[in-house]
Parts: structure tokens; sequence; C-alpha cells
């Protein structure tokens, strides 16, 4: 877009779309080829279960290589691990995981994922557009877990029949423990994430990205490890991180929100 100056010559004004020229689109295209793999059915609970693994494995092999080596235990927020003892918990987490898995999740999000026919769009969100996205979703996110996670702890027949199961390593957690958890809570959570998404109109793409932090930053929460990179030193006061979770696995109270603190410093529920 051009205008032309006083002195003759012309003189370029950029137009918002120029300022922005969707440097996602490449990976959006790549993505819509395989249109079809992302409306099935199955997208939402194969990706949720595929994340969650993928992005576990760096700290299953720090967990393995603490069982031998005792300066990486001395970095666990709550010390070393007996040696053994973390693989076994692995296991017994994993399967208890795909069997909530099999059970609950996979067969009801199909069924969710069959009903609302997701929509492709041809174009890729900017990544302002993006980046604002998946910021508001975590908000969102934050504060319907809040609810919910507060509402399972104050309820003694939520506690027992849904939330108990996923505080079995309250003392010291695994980073698989962020899904370990009965049927109807895992599914509770998967819901939870994507409605925060639909809710906000979000572009598939923004979507899944967050999806991806989401899952990250639940997987640090219950990882063990203070980490240098941990939301909670990126955000001081702002973000909860792992030491603040395991607080709430060690007591069975407080700090119910699983990225901020706002909401439990709010209601007085926060502890530190």
């Amino acid at each position: 877009m051009q205008h032309i100056g006083g002195d003759g010559y012309s003189v370029g004004v950029v137009s918002i779309s120029e300022l922005d020229p969707r440097v996602l689109q490449p990976l959006w295209d790549a993505m819509r080829v395989h249109g079809d793999l992302l409306a099935s059915p199955l997208a939402p609970a194969l990706s949720a279960l595929l994340f969650h693994l993928v992005l576990c494995a760096p700290f299953l092999a720090l967990d393995a290589l603490g069982c031998v080596c005792s300066s990486v235990r001395a970095h666990r927020i709550s010390g070393g691990l007996k040696p053994r003892v973390v693989l076994r918990q692995w296991s017994e987490s994993f399967w208890r995981m795909l069997g909530s898995y099999a059970v609950g999740v996979a067969p009801l999000t199909a069924a969710l994922q069959y009903l609302r026919t997701p929509r492709l769009p041809s174009l890729a969100p900017t990544c302002w557009r993006l980046c604002v996205d998946v910021l508001l979703c975590l908000f969102v996110f934050d504060t319907l877990f809040f609810i919910w996670h507060y509402v399972m702890h104050r309820s003694r027949w939520l506690y027992q029949h849904v939330h108990q199961a996923h505080h079995k390593y309250h003392r010291i957690p695994i980073a698989l423990a962020a899904q370990d958890a009965s049927a109807p809570e895992l599914l509770s959570l998967l819901l939870l994430a994507l409605g925060s998404s639909w809710l906000l109109g979000c572009h598939p793409l923004s979507e899944a990205a967050f999806h991806l932090l989401n899952t990250w930053l639940a997987v640090e929460d219950h990882c063990g490890y203070d980490l240098p990179w941990g939301l909670h030193r990126l955000l001081p006061r702002l973000g909860a991180g792992a030491p603040h979770h395991q607080l709430h696995h060690i007591l069975q109270k407080g700090n119910y929100a699983p990225y901020f603190t706002h909401w439990d410093r709010l209601w007085g529920t926060e502890i530190r």
C-alpha cells in the first residue's frame, strides 16, 4: 500500500497483513495435509497421551540416572529416591494411566470429536494471535482447574472416588503422575483443556500449541525437580511451578491452581 508524499516520492505504508506475513502458514499447510488424521475421533486422546509421554521422557532419564548418581538425586525437591523404587513407580503409573485412557478418555473424547466436526481453516493464525490465544487459554484453564480441584478436595465423595488416585505418590511425585489419575478425573481435565480453547474460539494451530504447553507445564509441576527454567523462576510470585505444587501433594491441601498463584492468594489457600 502506497501514497505519494509532498516531494513527489512514493512513501510506503505497511499494512497490518505485511507486518505479519503469517510465518506459520507453511507449518499449518503441512498439518492440513493430514486433515483427516487431525479430525479423527481418536485425535484428542491419542495426541494428549503422546504429548505427555514424549515430554515425560527426559525426566524418566533423570530419575533412572538418579538411581545410581547421588548428584542427580540432590536436585530433587524432596531428596533422592531409593534405587529401583523410582522405576517401579514409573511402570505402575504408566499402566494405570493407559487403563484410564482406554476405559474413559478415548471413548468419550472420540464421541465428542465426532459430534464436534472440527473445522480446518485455510489460513494459519498470525504469530501475535497464536501467542494471545495460548496465553488466554492458560489463564482460563488455570481458573477452571482451580475451581474443579478445590471442589474435589472439599467434597469427600469426589476426593475418594475421583481425585484420591492422583495422590498415590504424594511425597515424591514423578513426571508421569501429571496424568496418573482416575479415568473420570483424567477425562474431566482433558475436557477442561479442550473447553478452554473452544470457549475462546481458538484456531486449531493455537489450540495445538496450547495443549502442548499445557502438557509441559503439568509435567513440570509433577517432575519433583526445582528447575532453573521452571515457571516459578520465570514468573516470580505469579508462576506456581514444581515446588508450589509438590507442597500440595505433601500436605494434601492448598495450592489448588496448577500454573499461577493469584487464585490461591485471593482465596487464602496458598501455602509457601
